[in-house]
């Protein structure tokens, strides 16, 4: 990679960082929203949730929070990329394509900026772990810090795949919550693979979040595997996930030199 490439990736990525610290309400959006499901989904499902493959006493506030901070990236990632559309709106979009440096450099600078961010707004929702009955250790902090980065990186990848081809915020808005929101509802977040019916079965094994999601279930118990329930190995889904966040990448890579 040039110096010129290096340079605009660093400058998108600050960019993207100085716009989120302008608009905290994108902090508000991000965080409280799961922050809200969490305890309301969880409170409500306490009586009557059962995880298969799990102990007893893991209930659902406990087994809805490692999905519950996939939301809070999931989320970034939507804030994150939307401001795409809005910079063609505005023009920028237009003035840094005719620059003279790889359209991978742009969509990464892009990519890291909204990894930053989901990463930071993730690692911050880790406070909340021992309130579910999780405890972290230095351990399991460093190995979820890993999965959160290949996960973010993948679905702000997603979305900007996705931004790229939208003229409108409204249209962007569709077709996120038309593809992404599935993804994550049918990754075990909300529910594990062995609980559901056959061919679910099937859709929830080829979605590739599912191994994010099982891969940061095994880093937040890492000292207590036997309490995260019939989930891939570590190594294949630390594989997948890496994997995905390479193919999201490429496809937003490829969408980015289609754009005129």
């Amino acid at each position: 990679m040039t110096r010129a490439a290096v340079s605009s990736v660093a400058a998108l990525w600050w960019r993207e960082i100085v716009r989120f610290v302008r608009q905290p309400s994108r902090l508000v959006g991000a965080f409280a929203q799961p922050l809200l499901f969490w305890v309301l989904l969880g409170g409500g499902f306490s009586a009557s949730f059962r995880a298969p493959g799990t102990p007893a006493d893991v209930g659902a506030l406990q087994y809805f929070y490692p999905g519950i901070i996939a939301l809070v990236l999931l989320f970034t990632a939507i804030f994150a990329t939307i401001a795409v559309v809005e910079d063609r709106k505005a023009g920028f979009l237009q003035g840094v394509l005719v620059a003279p440096i790889p359209r991978a450099s742009i969509v990464l600078g892009q990519a890291l900026g909204g990894t930053t961010l989901a990463l930071v707004q993730g690692i911050l929702f880790l406070i909340l772990a021992p309130l579910a009955g999780i405890p972290l250790t230095l351990t399991s902090v460093a190995m979820v810090t890993v999965v959160l980065v290949g996960v973010a990186f993948a679905l702000t990848s997603l979305g900007l795949v996705i931004a790229w081809r939208m003229e409108s915020t409204q249209g962007f808005h569709a077709i996120m919550n038309l593809i992404l929101m599935p993804i994550w509802l049918l990754s075990g977040a909300f529910f594990p693979v062995a609980g559901a019916p056959g061919w679910l079965g099937w859709v929830m094994r080829l979605n590739p979040l599912t191994y994010g999601m099982a891969a940061l279930r095994r880093a937040l118990y890492v000292a207590a595997p036997t309490r995260i329930g019939a989930v891939p190995p570590l190594g294949i889904s630390l594989l997948a996930t890496l994997a995905f966040a390479l193919a999201t990448f490429a496809a937003a890579t490829a969408v980015a030199r289609r754009t005129s």
